[in-house]
């Protein structure tokens, strides 16, 4: 097993990547199956014993680490990315496997006993940050994986994303057409990176129309951060008129607070959100949403890791993917 496993090194390969060419998976692009058999056929190894020895190294599985308290994987907009993900995994037998873990040590610490310990093949970064040392620890590993979000780094990755620059830029600018002065911005923390592209996009539209651009803060993307976000706005002398919240769970806690200060949402004050969860269209009014359609990202999530498996290059498995506008009640456009 130990020379076989240099064999993959020397090609620059996962064990896994080198078992699948020699074994015939279409998701191994020609050019490294083509290289992969004539290394294997110089080195006198016969392809398909050596994928039978290879895999036994391999547990075939996809790993994705949740950034949240053990045991609680309680975010939404993750369940039908994730449902897709290991759908499209199954079929080409992977299996898709999900823990927990608190940003910070503990999350590293998870990173290097799938990586050190070869549990996982492959993984998925969500929610990634601006500086993501979850990403700069692969890339040194020399681990494949794929990126739900992008991140600063300058060596190249695969990551797929949504255009949140311009879905902010859009909702903020129908905000203003429709009469709207003061938007604040219920951000979610500034080290995300979808914060960075909501907040500019947010910002853009206000300037693009005059108008100032520091009814911003930052909180926990949950119903709670949203809640006491909008209660500091709405208890100011002079309050926005609209707020356009980073997460649809953000949203949700700003209705209630409306309602606390007797305002009525779409109405008294616009609301809008991101993500398009399930209860956006329970909420009363419906609420504003935009969002990055899960099911499609998430199968082609699964279709770059199995491609980076089989020795794609990362840069060419970059995409940047235009929100879909839903508007609704809460911002005074949908019935």
């Amino acid at each position: 097993m130990s020379s076989l496993r240099r064999f993959a090194s020397s090609l620059g390969l996962s064990i896994t990547t080198v078992s699948r060419a020699l074994d015939g998976y279409p998701d191994v692009s020609p050019a490294t199956r083509e290289r992969v058999l004539k290394a294997a056929a110089e080195a006198g190894y016969h392809p398909n014993s050596a994928a039978r020895r290879l895999r036994k190294g391999s547990g075939e599985t996809v790993a994705l680490v949740m950034p949240s308290e053990p045991g609680r994987f309680y975010e939404p907009v993750f369940v039908e990315l994730l449902a897709a993900v290991g759908e499209r995994l199954a079929a080409q037998h992977y299996d898709l496997v999900l823990l927990a873990a608190r940003p910070g040590p503990d999350e590293m610490a998870v990173y290097r006993r799938l990586v050190e310990g070869r549990r996982a093949d492959a993984l998925i970064v969500v929610r990634t940050r601006r500086v993501d040392e979850r990403v700069i620890f692969l890339q040194s590993k020399g681990v494949p994986f794929v990126c739900h979000g992008r991140t600063d780094v300058a060596t190249p990755y695969a990551f797929i994303d949504g255009d949140g620059e311009s879905g902010f830029r859009d909702v903020t600018a129908r905000l203003i057409a429709r009469g709207h002065r003061r938007i604040a911005l219920l951000s979610a923390p500034g080290d995300l990176m979808f914060t960075v592209f909501r907040t500019s996009g947010w910002r853009r539209a206000l300037t693009e129309a005059g108008l100032a651009d520091d009814l911003i803060a930052e909180g926990t993307p949950t119903e709670d951060g949203g809640y006491a976000l909008a209660k500091a706005f709405l208890a100011r002398a002079e309050r926005p008129t609209a707020l356009v919240c980073a997460t649809d769970r953000m949203a949700i806690g700003a209705m209630r607070a409306a309602g606390e200060f007797g305002l009525k949402v779409g109405t008294d004050i616009a609301i809008t959100g991101h993500d398009n969860i399930q209860a956006a269209t329970l909420t009363d009014p419906a609420l504003t949403t935009m969002e990055l359609p899960l099911r499609e990202v998430g199968e082609r999530v699964a279709d770059m890791v199995l491609a980076r498996l089989g020795g794609a290059d990362p840069r060419d498995l970059v995409e940047i993917r235009p929100l879909v506008q839903m508007p609704r009640a809460s911002s005074g456009e949908g019935p």
